[in-house]
């Protein structure tokens, strides 16, 4: 049982499930407007009521604020599609991928999959509450930070160590979890351990031949080329194109990308990671241009000087990540506009754009 003494319902992925009440959700939460360390955030509010299929288990997640690892999560889920839009915490535009507890959660029957909203039941209201809605408004904020040092945002991702233990990467159990639960297909497990392999297989002697092989037979099958290439440049370049939201967009190939960064694979002090590589060469929208993120270190927001963008169902699949491989976080990563192309959106070029999209991202 969770601090909220709630039986887990030990959700697996494509459940139904329908997000508690806001009386039930806040009878469930300490003063702080947590369950087990992880709060529940003003914006998860207007899901209350409402149904949701189970996207991922958050048995795990991966720590982003102090060292490279993983981090054990007990009885929580992502549910497909529902992300933080910001709004209780100035309006950040990570979109973070919002962890449920099973908890604030209620298992539906498959009889009943009309995606409608339960009748209501009525509760009589508690005045005991540990956290009412005032509160939780409240607890965005830190409160132990200084007002002369601007505001220090909570949310979950700030938090994410308080409600997480430390997982040993080698620790086989998780990658069970991960098959059990749907989180993981089998191929794709395997395809990482042969990944791994491979590299265990790398010599200094011959580690250009091995990594040019590897490219010319992953360009044979259509597959990823080695991610872990580093640029070489002192200074890195500068491209505007001024995209917008819903402008249609190719990624640049590894290799042109690579051409951008510096010797440690950032331009302009945005990195490129080995996650980001599998989308080279594939086309998507735009999403949004990011302006502004919380600092999951301080709490602090943050601004960009430079263009950064999201775009549409590009995420971290934590595939190449050491230590923390099938993260269900599901991160957007950020894009330069210089690692883009613009791509033709008239009639003729969208639908022959819009073909080449499904055809890549069918990889």
């Amino acid at each position: 049982m969770n601090n909220a003494g709630i039986a887990p319902l030990r959700l697996t992925v494509g459940d139904l499930v329908e997000v508690r009440s806001e009386q039930e959700i806040l009878e469930t939460l300490d003063e702080q407007g947590t369950v087990d360390g992880l709060p529940f955030m003003p914006e998860m509010l207007g899901y209350c009521g409402k149904r949701f299929r189970v996207e991922k288990r958050a048995d795990k997640t991966c720590n982003t604020i102090t060292v490279m690892e993983s981090r054990r999560i007990y009885d929580a889920v992502h549910l497909e599609g529902l992300r933080c839009d910001g709004s209780a915490h100035g309006n950040c535009q990570a979109q973070c991928f919002l962890f449920w507890k099973e908890a604030w959660l209620k298992r539906v029957k498959e009889s009943q999959a009309d995606f409608s909203r339960s009748p209501a039941q009525h509760r009589p209201a508690h005045s005991s509450l540990r956290c009412d809605r005032v509160r939780l408004t409240e607890c965005t904020r830190n409160s132990q930070s200084s007002n002369d040092s601007g505001i220090a945002y909570r949310c979950q991702a700030t938090d994410l160590l308080k409600a997480s233990e430390p997982l040993l990467w080698w620790d086989i159990r998780q990658y069970l979890r991960d098959l059990s639960s749907g989180n993981v297909r089998l191929r794709d497990l395997v395809k990482v351990a042969l990944f791994r392999l491979f590299q265990k297989t790398l010599r200094i002697t011959a580690y250009r031949a091995q990594i040019g092989a590897y490219n010319f037979f992953q360009s044979w099958r259509g597959g990823t080329p080695y991610p872990y290439l580093w640029g070489t440049l002192d200074k890195t370049p500068h491209e505007t194109l001024g995209l917008q939201p819903g402008d249609l967009v190719q990624i640049k190939s590894h290799e042109e990308i690579l051409a951008t960064l510096s010797t440690k694979n950032k331009n302009l002090g945005l990195r490129f990671d080995a996650e980001m590589v599998p989308y080279c060469g594939t086309v998507h929208r735009v999403r949004i241009r990011v302006e502004r993120i919380i600092d999951e270190r301080t709490g602090r927001m943050i601004t960009f000087n430079n263009d950064c963008l999201i775009l549409e169902d590009v995420i971290c699949r934590a595939n190449y990540s050491e230590r923390r491989l099938f993260c269900p976080r599901s991160i957007y990563p950020y894009w330069r506009e210089i690692w883009l192309k613009r791509v033709d959106q008239s009639p003729r070029g969208d639908s022959v754009n819009v073909a080449v999209e499904v055809m890549q991202n069918s990889r």
